[in-house]
């Protein structure tokens, strides 16, 4: 009997190791690091384009704000749309395939995903309503990529850049949802 060679999955990174490099740059805090990390996620998008995991993908655009802001180049109604895009993508983009299936009000949806609601409000306001002050902008920017560190980051490849967990039922329930670097399912 011939042995059947494992499938192997596509993906625009190089290996692990440029992944973790590109992953540990977004999270680093360093601006000049961090716009190295973004040109890597953009060289990933041109190999990958629409394949690109959501995750990268906004991680990207929330960084991409950050290093704006701390480049001091535009001006705060300027920084205020473009966090505000950022966020609206976001929420979005991580309820679209939820909604697909069912209309579910968006706050029921970010509670089943542990997103907190007064994001999702933020991204009512910034869509519908008069736009809010550049600190919460920046204060939901910095809550989201946070969950995004610990929902998707950390669980990519065993990494775990998250703090000690609260009790071991969320560790065991982080095992069984690892995902793999490129799956989409996310």
């Amino acid at each position: 009997r011939r042995r059947l060679k494992p499938l192997r999955t596509v993906v625009a990174w190089r290996g692990r190791a440029e992944w973790d490099q590109v992953m540990v740059g977004l999270y680093c805090g360093d601006s000049r690091l961090q716009q190295d990390a973004l040109d890597r996620v953009t060289a990933w998008k041109s190999r990958y384009g629409q394949k690109m995991p959501l995750a990268v993908d906004c991680t990207a655009e929330l960084i991409r704000c950050k290093v704006l802001d701390s480049s001091g180049r535009l001006m705060s109604q300027e920084l205020i749309l473009s966090y505000g895009l950022a966020l609206v993508r976001f929420v979005n983009l991580i309820t679209e395939r939820k909604q697909k299936m069912a209309s579910i009000p968006l706050r029921q949806l970010a509670r089943e995903v542990d997103i907190p609601v007064w994001v999702v409000d933020l991204r009512h306001e910034l869509t519908h309503g008069k736009l809010p002050r550049l600190a919460l902008c920046r204060k939901g920017c910095d809550v989201v990529l946070d969950w995004l560190r610990k929902t998707y980051w950390s669980r990519q490849l065993g990494n775990n850049l998250c703090e000690e967990r609260e009790d071991e039922e969320e560790e065991e329930e982080q095992e069984d949802t690892n995902a793999e670097l490129g799956n989409d399912a996310w």
